[in-house]
Order: C-alpha cells, then structure tokens, then sequence
C-alpha cells in the first residue's frame, strides 16, 4: 500500500470517484489507500459536494510550505504522560478528528474536540490549544465558540485569571441530546406539512410517515442517552464493556414512544422533554 502525500492524478481519481458516487471505501480502495486518507483528504478540502482536486492540490502544498516555514515545536509540548508514543498519540488524535469530522462537525472544531478530549486534564487555554495544533489564536477562538454553541465545551478561569476550555464527561451525552431536539423539530416541522399538502394525499402520507420514524427514533435515542448517562462518569470496571452492551439495546427497546406508532399523533419527545444543557 503506498505511503506519502496524495499526487495530483490521485485527486483527480478522487473527485471523479465523488463524482460517480462512490463510497469513500470504494474509492481508496481502487488507490491502494487507506479509507481514513481519503476520508481525511476529501473533509479537510470543502467535503465531497465541493471538492476540488486542483484547489484541494494547491492547498495542501500551501499547508506544507506553511509547516517549514513555522517554527519547531518546543520539544516539552511533545513530552507525553504515562510513557506513551508520542507520534502514535499524534495519529490517533488525527484519526479521532477526522471520524469527527465525518459527523458533519467542521475540520478545525473536530481538531479542537479531539485534542481536548484526548488530554488527560480534559482542559487548555487557547495559547496552549494553538501550539499543539499549530494552528493561529483566531482559528482556535472560532472553533471554541462554535463548540461552545453546540455544548460541547465550557469556558472556566483558571487561578491566573486565563479562559480555560473544558471538555466534561457528559459532552457526548449533550452532543445525542442536541441531536434528538433537532430531529424533534424536523418532526414537528414534517406534521405541519401534512396539513399543507392535504391528509391523505401520496405526498402527505410519505411526510407523515417519515414524521413518525423520525419521532420513535429520536424518542430512543433520547430515553437511551438519560438511561446510560452515569456510565460517563464512572470508572471502567471488570465486566464494564459487557454491561454496556446490555444498556443501549434495552434502554431503546423500552424507549417505543406511543406517538411514534400512533398516526396523527403529537410528538411529546425530545423537545418537549427539553432534557436540557446543564
């Protein structure tokens, strides 16, 4: 399997290839490359509805000319805890991120989610988040407000009086909550059509329909993430992983929401559970 940087034919092989609709499996696989690189290299460059193989060649090659040009990084910023590998940990972090980004989340927010949840204070300031990823403060400054937006950190001051950003426990808890109140609402937005396209027609049917998928979904999902909560904060055990298995099924299974198989039904879900932030 080849090594190094993309070439310029391998991105036009890649755009073709987003072109036809192919999965992005399919198309490292007729590279020779790894999923991950093509996933990587198709998110950070626009996403496969923007990718450009010319831009996505001339802005990697920007990118590098940026790293030599930068200066080295103090070596303590690479010192790693506990004894880990440090290049390793640098890859998982880059792989973290990009299975982030692939969710929908932009490439700078999922760098920033990544790095912060793989600390293990679970908190930095903005100087230390732009060193570690080499990236300018204005950058790190957007990023943690959009995930502040999203709940997904939390701002503190520290004894020097510096803004520190934390990752807590329950982010990814908030993160399945945010979800369920957003499909909630395209819920509640689905049923308002029914009325409009007239009960009973072909298309009001289909938009009923999906309504009440998307209810017993969000309902489960919702329901699951109260039921399984506390497993975020406590301490992996013997036996953990079995009993986590156990949880996610059965909460679900119990989570069936009446209005979600009832047609006509009003949804009194995640939205109106509020669950909320905090």
């Amino acid at each position: 399997m080849p090594g190094g940087r993309l070439t310029q034919q391998e991105r036009q092989q890649i755009a073709l290839g987003l072109a036809d609709g192919l999965a992005y499996a399919e198309i490292a696989r007729r590279l020779d490359r790894p999923t991950s690189t093509i996933t990587r290299e198709v998110m950070r460059n626009g996403g496969p509805a923007a990718y450009r193989a010319d831009l996505a060649h001339r802005a990697t090659e920007h990118r590098a000319h940026r790293r030599k040009q930068a200066a080295p990084r103090d070596p303590r910023a690479s010192a790693q805890p506990y004894g880990r590998d440090a290049e390793a940990v640098r890859a998982y972090e880059e792989q973290f991120a990009t299975v982030i980004m692939t969710s929908g989340m932009p490439l700078m927010m999922s760098r920033v989610l990544a790095c912060l949840t793989l600390t293990d204070s679970g908190s930095l300031t903005a100087p230390e988040l732009a060193q570690r990823l080499q990236v300018s403060p204005a950058s790190i400054s957007k990023a943690i407000a959009f995930l502040d937006s999203q709940g997904m950190v939390r701002r503190e001051r520290d004894e020097r009086r510096r803004e520190r950003y934390i990752v807590d426990d329950d982010i990814w808890y908030q993160s399945m909550m945010v979800s369920a109140r957003a499909t909630a609402q395209l819920v509640d937005t689905a049923r308002q059509g029914v009325g409009v396209l007239g009960p009973g027609t072909p298309a009001a049917v289909r938009v009923e329909n999906v309504a009440r998928f998307l209810d017993f979904v969000s309902e489960g999902i919702a329901r699951a993430a109260e039921q399984a909560r506390d497993i975020l904060h406590t301490a992996p055990t013997p036996g953990a992983e079995a009993e986590s298995d156990e949880v996610a099924p059965d909460a679900v299974a119990g989570a069936a929401p009446t209005s979600a198989v009832v047609p006509g039904a009003t949804s009194d879900g995640p939205a109106g559970q509020g669950s909320g932030r905090g």
